[in-house]
């Protein structure tokens, strides 16, 4: 378990806090391409690491992350209009370019040079596989973008898409790299009820039993690495074979896990809007071929039914995102003639069934109350990572990840197979040694 002093310093990211100022030395994914498409087009108003922005895409097709006030009079920028190369405050014309640079300060006489000591906070942004990135640290430390695979394949060999969900981003996190959790939260008694979306999701055996049933206490094998660590999970399926899952999580917050029909990794990424929400962005993608229109389909089948809505946060601002049908504030439409008769959980979407349980623990969880297991190591490394770097930071020691691009070059594995060739086939591939815990 945490102390609460070691919560508050993992859960909390806005300016100036410890987490916050490490998350701050990583690009981070901050919009879909597709959100911001139309050079000329309405701005998009988000929030990340408790910063309230305004994203736009200028005349030119320039992207731009400014502040979302003017620095005026503090006037809402969202409301601004884009135009010949910036964006201008409605309430005073005062006009910005992508970099912050003040163009046009018309309440001001020709003579004036005051437009040019004025300027927006504006951040670095670049669109990478699918994805519009932004940089909120020092400039001095800008880094590469991370070399994932799903942001190196062609477009239309990946699906890509965005969420806001209601929770702290490391409980999200932690349900991503839990193994045991998907024996119990996503099990199906009755397979012919599953949505058409999950019937091709997950190893199954010849009498349509899912694997990962079957033993709900794996053995976990964690190694760190230079971009997080990786951790295998072992479950013992019959006849001396295992079936064998191994995630990557990688620093600082993402995850990739294996999966029939993405032959370059599943996974997703959960970037802290303030301390009680995050933006979530799923990828999979396929290394050698486009993915056909029913992949895509099944991808995108959960979370179930998003749609595009101006959310207002519990501050009071609001942001433009993508939310799911089934929500916290609906109880994710649970059906419990469902969960008597056909799953675990009676919600008959798999992310939603994870949202339930994460969302649930409340906003920010009180970690100094658990009473964690074996396999719950994987949760306990990724804690301690992100605390030693935190705390790394803070004494001037730099990170290594966000500067080594290439090192988040790797893939997760889904195979069966007994253990030893299993471990020879890991090492082959990898150059690493799974170490025991």
């Amino acid at each position: 378990m945490l102390s609460r002093a070691e919560n508050e310093i993992l859960c909390r990211t806005g300016p100036g806090t410890p987490m916050g100022e490490l998350f701050r030395r990583f690009w981070m994914p901050a919009l879909l391409v597709s959100d911001l498409s139309e050079p000329g087009g309405e701005p998009v108003r988000l929030k990340l690491l408790g910063e309230n922005l305004v994203a736009f895409r200028d005349s030119d097709g320039k992207i731009g992350v400014l502040e979302r006030h003017c620095p005026h009079r503090l006037a809402d920028m969202w409301f601004g209009r884009n135009e010949n190369g910036g964006l201008a405050c409605a309430y005073h014309g005062w006009k910005f370019d992508v970099d912050g640079k003040c163009m046009e300060m018309p309440t001001e006489t020709a003579e004036s040079s005051y437009k040019h000591k004025v300027r927006m906070t504006s951040y670095p942004a670049a669109e990478w596989g699918s994805v519009i990135w932004v940089y909120m640290g020092p400039s001095e430390q800008q880094p590469e973008l991370p070399q994932m695979e799903w942001c190196r394949v062609p477009e239309s060999n990946r699906v890509v898409s965005s969420w806001l969900q209601d929770s702290n981003y490391m409980q999200a996190t932690e349900g991503e790299i839990d193994s045991a959790h998907i024996s119990f939260n996503h099990r199906w008694m009755n397979m012919d009820a599953r949505p058409p979306g999950q019937r091709q999701q997950g190893r199954t055996l010849s009498d349509g039993s899912q694997m990962q049933v079957l033993d709900g206490a794996p053995r976990l094998t964690i190694k760190e690495t230079d971009y997080g660590f990786t951790y295998g999970s072992r479950r013992d399926i019959k006849n001396g074979e295992f079936y064998w899952r191994v995630t990557q999580f990688l620093l600082p917050f993402y995850s990739m896990i294996p999966g029939p029909g993405r032959t370059a990794g599943g996974g997703r990424c959960w970037v802290p809007v303030d301390d009680e929400h995050n933006m979530v962005f799923q990828y999979n993608a396929n290394a050698d071929e486009p993915m056909t229109d029913q992949q895509r389909a099944n991808f995108r089948a959960s979370p179930e039914a998003l749609f595009r809505e101006h959310h207002e946060l519990k501050d009071g601002t609001i942001i433009d995102c993508w939310r799911p049908k089934r929500q916290r504030g609906n109880d994710y439409l649970i059906d419990r003639r469902m969960q008597k008769y056909d799953n675990y959980t009676g919600i008959a979407s798999g992310r939603e069934q994870d949202m339930a349980m994460t969302d649930g623990m409340g906003p920010i969880p009180q970690r100094w109350r658990e009473h964690l297991g074996t396999t719950d190591v994987a949760i306990i490394t990724a804690r301690k990572i992100l605390l030693r770097l935190a705390r790394d930071l803070q004494e001037g020691k730099e990170p290594y990840a966000p500067h080594h691009g290439d090192a988040y070059r790797v893939r997760p594995i889904d195979i069966v197979s007994p253990e030893s060739d299993f471990i020879k086939l890991y090492d082959k591939h990898h150059d690493l040694s799974l170490a025991k815990v």
